[in-house]
């Protein structure tokens, strides 16, 4: 059997997803946990996109060991000499160059001949080539190129160096029986000691099924990101097509991968945490209901035997996971212990806040289960790098009777301020409060709010995204009171707004050139 390798793209590909902004700190959050769930290659991000990329990247490659680590470049010489700047430290590393070679990317973005086009491959790749022997190269938007002349490029890209061909779908157009043709083509027609990589995209609904057909055809590498993120309509989803193979041994059985598939719920939980995009809940694999069944006839045929209605045991993705049996009686010891187990690495300060955290909750709380403890510990990711105010006292008057009013006590440094704000409602009067303390006053793009676990007394999962004077952020909070996890979430997105301001943090790539 052939190992079908496992490119997790989550952190670049995924990251460019509208309202979409991670922190070092989070991202090595989510690396950590894709080495624990054992995806072969981690694509840690586009280095010569902005310093946060750059230093995102190389603190992942210093960091986190199993995979392999990529970094995305286009065939510039400043391009392929920052991704390796950015990578150079890790255990396995891997530099993956990209030119388009579709005639409308050629003429209309790249303005290049097709000479062009081949000449920049050639020197991209031996370049990337000086540095490492692992070399991956895209030919951008390929599934709408020609395909001679794109075999063309393939050709030179692995004739200098070149040991892993990626075939992106970019705008996803193809659908599986032709895709799948293209990549039996490629292998037939470029020669040479290569991997051949599916990239597809979603916006036909058939990443998935593509990236399959890529697999039927002699793909041993599929790149995916979890819960399907990417721009526009995603990529094909990790979960999807890990299980897909996994279930179908018998239609797929040549092949295999070596993802860990109990690790899938909670490395989708993490990210939908620390993104802020949630899960559908009927979304196959991971989603609240991908294992619940109302109608009666279903219930009856479960309840006598589950495989009249699974086809997956929901314990091999996850989905059964044993409660975490802690109160508020538990020590810090115990809270650590849990968190390590669960794979959640929380040291110093984050690790501090996250327990006092959890110990309020525990007041609040009959029963804390394992999601609990991952959304406070995703809440607390990275508190010594982002939170430069946090909440000492938060406090809030509603109702009908009178406009609703807040006052808030936030800590920053060795001081501490005190602003009162009011608002249509206790959050919007929360939200004023905090822009008065911080002096950072911008506009609330979107708001959402979602449950982490059932019951009423839930934790409520708040996620906002800011923008002030061009800057965008993201902030998410937790909290049993909503108005609490928004007042939360709320300060975390202006403390990203006072990072990034103060660091002059500012992408000069994505705009323009974002990749297969």
């Amino acid at each position: 059997m052939d190992q079908v390798m496992i490119f997790d793209t989550t952190l670049r590909d995924g990251e460019q997803s509208p309202g979409i902004s991670l922190d070092v700190a989070e991202k090595l959050e989510i690396a950590d946990q894709l080495a624990r769930l054992g995806v072969d290659v981690i694509e840690a991000g586009f280095p010569i996109a902005s310093r946060g990329d750059f230093e995102a990247v190389e603190a992942i490659a210093k960091s986190v060991s199993g995979p392999v680590i990529a970094a995305l470049s286009r065939t510039g010489f400043k391009d392929v000499d920052r991704a390796w700047e950015a990578v150079r430290h890790a255990e396995k590393a891997r530099i993956h160059v990209f030119i388009a070679t579709s005639k409308i990317h050629m003429e209309k973005k790249l303005r290049m001949t097709p000479d062009q086009v081949k000449a920049e491959a050639a020197a991209g790749v031996a370049r990337a080539r000086g540095y490492t022997a692992d070399i991956e190269f895209s030919p951008e938007d390929g599934y709408r190129s020609d395909p001679e002349f794109m075999c063309d490029v393939c050709q030179i890209a692995v004739d200098n160096g070149a040991t892993t061909l990626n075939i992106p779908d970019t705008v996803g157009f193809a659908v599986p029986e032709e895709y799948g043709k293209l990549i039996a083509y490629v292998i037939d027609t470029v020669s040479g000691d290569y991997a051949v990589s599916t990239h597809c995209h979603n916006d036909l609904g058939l990443a998935v099924a593509n990236s399959l057909a890529g697999v039927a055809n002699g793909a041993r590498q599929i790149e995916c990101a979890m819960n399907g993120l990417g721009e526009r309509a995603g990529n094909a989803a990790l979960e999807e097509v890990v299980m897909a193979i996994k279930t179908r041994s018998d239609y797929f059985d040549r092949v295999h991968t070596g993802v860990r598939t109990e690790e899938l719920s909670r490395t989708s939980r993490l990210v939908s945490r620390l993104t802020g995009y949630h899960v559908q809940f009927n979304k196959a694999i991971v989603g609240r209901n991908a294992f619940a069944h109302e109608a009666g006839i279903h219930q009856h045929g479960v309840l006598e035997d589950r495989e009249t209605y699974e086809i997956i045991d929901a314990s091999t993705v996850g989905q059964e996971a044993a409660q975490i049996v802690l109160g508020k009686h538990s020590g810090r010891h115990a809270f650590a212990d849990t968190l390590e187990k669960m794979g959640l690495h929380l040291q110093g300060d984050a690790l501090n806040a996250a327990f006092v955290r959890f110990k309020e909750l525990a007041d609040l709380k009959v029963d804390i289960t394992e999601a609990d403890l991952e959304a406070i510990a995703a809440d607390e990711v990275g508190a010594g790098v982002v939170h430069r105010f946090t909440i000492a006292e938060l406090e809030l008057h509603g109702g009908t009777a009178a406009r609703p009013t807040a006052r808030v006590v936030l800590a920053h440094g060795d001081g501490k301020s005190e602003a009162h704000g009011t608002g249509d409602g206790m959050i919007d009067a929360a939200v004023d409060a905090i822009a008065k303390a911080t002096g950072v006053v911008g506009t609330l793009e979107d708001f959402r709010v979602a449950s982490v676990t059932g019951g009423s007394d839930a934790l409520g999962a708040v996620v906002v995204q800011l923008e002030v004077a061009g800057v965008r952020a993201s902030g998410r909070g937790v909290a049993t009171d909503v108005v609490e996890a928004s007042a939360r979430a709320y300060l975390n997105a202006v403390n990203k707004v006072v990072r990034i301001r103060e660091r002059g943090e500012a992408s000069t790539v994505r705009e323009t050139e974002v990749g297969p």
